[in-house]
């Protein structure tokens, strides 16, 4: 049965197929930064992304102090300080340290979870996932002697903007107030401890290695909302669009629960490639990186992540179908460039991808696990990324 499903996703797909969920809501509410020069050709933003001659750009990277690169977090650091800093830390993404720290994590946060959907009948997607995901990039991080699901809570709030622009004045007012207060609450009920503990107990963990170094606490409460932006909210979205597409192809999730590890992850990263969560990523011309004509005003690029990898010359034909098979069939990265490329590429990326094969795997093995409501979608203009929230599965109660 699994040959006969991977044959038909091998096929020839109708031209006009569209298998994504987020196409309109990235065509109403995507908006690159000012005086950007947007590249949607997928050979040309992958030059871009590897091009020496780049520096980081957008999210304020132009802007951020990096006078003292040993102190300044490690995305908005370029060349021989960036490498420096990303050595420090890729121990902690390692296939080792994933495979010997973080599995068990993940699977005692996921039993923890569907334990409760077992005993209610009911659960949210996006909560459940958020906090898979706070429980990894926390024990990352160092952010691990204070309760977990209330720091989940704060960081929710702190960095949710999807379904802002749907309120009046006072409900803006209202939810910038809010994220502020649990911004200050983050910092003395969750970080602040963690500091204090980590220069008591030191251990194998980013924060430790940050107290050690010196850095201050606002240095440090910048790595920790980073990492929290990087590893917790994108994985979140992560595992909910891929459960939603599982969900509403009987044909895709059974190759899924059929299929081993890297069959399951070449669907993860081809669902990863039709709708990446990031819209953007942005970089700024030291010099000619030689991929384009430069004039004035066209050295700040902005890199269209689902053009680039919509594009047909690199990823083929039907580019808008969801095809576990494409990345075999063009020797490509599965996710082409949803974890960018580079000296940049997204350190995290395969704890994200274990992470979610993990937790769906299990998911879909709950008897009578069916998906009871689609998420809403929303669209944070902060991140330029799109957020799912609401989706409510039930099962059979154990």
């Amino acid at each position: 049965m699994t040959a006969t499903i991977r044959q038909a996703h091998s096929s020839t797909f109708d031209a006009n197929r569209d298998d994504r969920k987020t196409a309109g809501i990235m065509a109403a509410r995507a908006k690159r930064e000012k005086g950007s020069t947007p590249v949607t050709s997928f050979a040309e933003a992958r030059q871009i992304l590897r091009s020496t001659s780049m520096k980081q750009g957008g999210g304020g990277a132009e802007h951020f102090d990096t006078s003292n690169p040993d102190h300044a977090p490690v995305f908005f650091l370029d060349g021989a300080a960036h490498r420096k800093k990303r050595a420090t830390i890729a121990r902690y993404f390692t296939p080792k340290a994933i495979a010997n720290r973080y599995h068990i994590i993940m699977e005692q946060v996921t039993a923890e979870q569907l334990g409760e959907l077992r005993r209610t009948g009911t659960g949210r997607l996006d909560l459940m996932s958020f906090d898979l995901a706070v429980a990894v990039a926390a024990d990352i991080v160092g952010l691990t002697v204070t309760d977990r699901k209330k720091m989940a809570r704060r960081l929710a709030v702190s960095l949710s903007a999807a379904f802002y622009h749907q309120r009046n004045y006072l409900g803006r007012l209202y939810a910038v107030i809010t994220k502020f207060f649990n911004s200050i609450d983050f910092f003395y009920n969750d970080v602040k401890p963690a500091i204090r503990d980590r220069r008591a107990n030191p251990q194998d963990d980013v924060l430790s290695h940050l107290v050690k170094e010196g850095y201050s606490d606002k240095s440090i409460l910048i790595e920790c909302m980073t990492y929290a932006a990087a590893g917790m909210v994108t994985t979140r979205e992560f595992i909910v669009m891929a459960a939603w597409h599982l969900f509403d192809n009987d044909a895709l999730r059974e190759r899924f629960l059929n299929g081993g590890e890297d069959d399951q992850f070449a669907i993860l990263q081809e669902i990863l490639r039709l709708e990446p969560i990031a819209a953007f990523l942005y970089r700024r011309a030291e010099a000619d990186p030689g991929v384009a004509d430069q004039s004035e005003g066209e050295s700040f690029y902005a890199l269209c992540l689902r053009d680039a990898n919509m594009d047909e010359a690199a990823v083929g034909a039907c580019p808008h179908a969801l095809d576990p098979d494409r990345a075999a069939r063009v020797k490509a990265n599965g996710s082409f460039l949803s974890f960018g490329d580079g000296a940049h590429f997204c350190p995290g990326s395969q704890v994200a991808l274990h992470e979610t094969r993990l937790f769906l795997d299990a998911l879909f093995r709950v008897p009578g696990i069916r998906l009871d409501r689609a998420p809403d979608i929303g669209w944070s203009d902060m991140l330029q990324s799109y957020e799912l929230r609401n989706a409510v599965v039930t099962c059979e109660r154990g």
